[in-house]
């Protein structure tokens, strides 16, 4: 039991560093940065292959925003709430 809510631990600080990830890349699509950019780079290997994956499958475009990173977010809450948090909590319990 602890090694399962040791994994939970784990994972739901990676979807915490995810999340703020992707919400960092849909900020900094607002300013336009310099795509040569190493920062801006990362941020786009990082989040762009669940974007395309997203909006492969589900409309993202609505009033000229695109909420693929919304949904993105949406989801790693649903996953964090409804299974991570069952593993931390046969940690705790």
């Amino acid at each position: 039991m602890i090694i399962l809510g040791s994994i939970g631990i784990i994972l739901h600080q990676i979807i915490q560093v995810y999340t703020w990830i992707v919400i960092i890349a849909a900020l900094i699509t607002f300013v336009q940065p310099d795509p040569r950019n190493p920062i801006v780079q990362t941020l786009g290997r990082l989040t762009n292959p669940v974007f395309r994956f997203i909006r492969r499958y589900v409309p993202t475009i609505f009033g000229g925003i695109d909420l693929a990173p919304l949904y993105i977010v949406l989801f790693l809450y649903f996953i964090d709430l409804a299974f991570i948090s069952q593993l931390v909590n046969l940690y705790n319990g």
